[in-house]
């Protein structure tokens, strides 16, 4: 069968993503240049961030129409990091709510991309 563990965003620049999600993920890229910057991170996911400029076929839509999704522990841990975001700045979209799949909250990268963290309903 086959299944994606694979994800890239479309970025304005790749170094100034691959710092920032660097940061937000205690990373560090395994491949970066100006115009493409890889994380294989301890899940197994892999995440590209490719240069919108740059990009074959070109891009042609603004970011902000899916998800990287975080699942984490429990409603603290959730807090937790929706605190820790804040105050490193990232746009909210929602702040912590109660869902019919859990206890979430989005916020944005610097390029509109989505991160959703999450708890499952308990």
């Amino acid at each position: 069968m086959t299944h994606p563990d694979f994800t890239i965003l479309f970025v304005d620049n790749p170094l100034k993503s691959a710092d920032f999600y660097g940061a937000l993920f205690a990373a560090e890229p395994v491949e970066v240049s100006p115009t493409f910057a890889l994380f294989v991170l301890s899940t197994g996911m892999k995440l590209g961030l490719w240069s919108r400029h740059t990009a074959q076929p070109a891009v042609t839509k603004d970011s902000g129409a899916m998800e990287l999704c975080i699942r984490l522990d429990d409603v603290k841990t959730v807090d937790d990091l929706y605190a820790d975001w804040a105050k490193q700045g990232l746009r909210v979209l929602q702040t912590p709510v109660r869902l019919d799949f859990g206890y979430t909250f989005v916020m944005t990268d610097p390029d509109g991309h989505r991160l959703r963290a999450f708890t499952p309903m308990q």
